[in-house]
């Protein structure tokens, strides 16, 4: 991360960060914005390691979101953006960012500029870097995920800079979704004529955390119920949202492991074998991804295991949903 200079307030821009027990993490990133914007909103989500005392100690506007209502980040970034505009109307950007992440010193001046020589794009990104993408295989697996090519794409993650105006007409997150609610917000921005963009510049520096196995399948489960959830709400044409990926993770999650279990038993346990078409499938995936050697053989593994939790996240969506109930978050800090 770059060291900051003495730079500007950008009286047009508010930041928007938002945690739960970050600690440290959140410390970094208050300091990263805090006396570059018109002002710092944090959104509390019932943080008990003092985040709330030390975001008022430096200078950030605070929300503590009620905890009798379920905690969801949608919802934390929703109430940091109606803080900011009720504070300050004029603001013409918000840059929303997790707690976990500091924000490279040059990019709210590279994101705002962008978005004021573009007038059709409504949300810009750039790269999110891992801090310790060395400290574990997960941590690096999080590096290679943010590495989106700069240029128009469909969605964004939690770390984006929005025009207000555009924010507006869409609505804002969808409170209800406990995962993958920038990407179902990203529709209703395109729907509204808006743009995304992803910039070749560095944005932020994510300190993920992931350090063993059950927290990268909390997070992967995590992910399939996303995938669940939005294909189920949205996946009708033109869109056709995470369809491809649900259908992907019930098929080798689900499907597969089910027929080789039946089959095995039934008819005879040659038909073992078959669980053979997994590492099939992590060398197609292979060979069908650029990079370095490495990286492609972690990505092929990871992504192939990867369709277990996925499947579980499904299982626990469709659950959730026979019985009438709204699932809690699912955590993996």
């Amino acid at each position: 991360m770059t060291e900051s200079p003495s730079r500007p307030r950008l009286h047009d821009v508010a930041v928007v960060a938002i945690g739960r027990n970050e600690g440290e993490r959140l410390r970094r990133c208050l300091e990263s914005v805090i006396g570059r914007v018109a002002l710092v909103v944090y959104v509390d989500s019932g943080s008990t390691d003092g985040s709330v005392a030390m975001s008022k100690s430096l200078g950030a506007e605070l929300v503590a979101l009620d905890m009798s209502t379920p905690f969801t980040a949608a919802r934390a970034r929703n109430a940091g953006a109606v803080l900011a505009l009720k504070l300050k109307p004029e603001l013409e950007f918000l840059q929303f960012v997790d707690g976990d992440c500091e924000v490279d010193a040059g990019w709210l001046d590279t994101a705002r500029d962008f978005l004021r020589g573009h007038p059709t794009v409504a949300a810009v990104f750039g790269r999110r870097r891992e801090r310790y993408p060395d400290r574990s295989v997960f941590n690096r697996l999080c590096d290679m995920e943010w590495n989106v090519p700069p240029g128009e794409v469909r969605a964004c993650g939690g770390d984006v800079m929005m025009r207000t105006e555009a924010l507006r007409r869409a609505g804002g997150y969808r409170e209800d979704l406990i995962a993958g609610e920038e990407p179902e917000l990203c529709i209703r921005i395109r729907a509204h004529g808006g743009t995304i963009r992803c910039l070749d510049a560095p944005m932020t520096l994510h300190d993920a955390a992931i350090l063993r196995w059950g927290q990268w399948w909390m997070r992967t489960k995590r992910t399939g119920y996303a995938f669940a959830e939005c294909s189920h709400l949205f996946g009708a044409p033109p869109e056709r949202h995470w369809v491809r990926e649900s259908r992907r993770s019930r098929l080798w999650g689900m499907a597969l492991p089910a027929l080789i279990a039946v089959l095995s038993l039934a008819v005879s346990p040659w038909f073992l074998l078959l669980a053979g078409l997994y590492p099939l499938q992590m060398l197609r995936l292979y060979f069908r991804q650029r990079g370095a050697p490495r990286e492609r053989a972690l990505k092929s593994v990871f992504t192939t295991l990867g369709y277990f939790p996925e499947a579980a996240g499904h299982l626990r969506y469709w659950r959730q949903r026979l019985m009438a109930r709204r699932s809690a978050l699912i955590e993996y800090k």
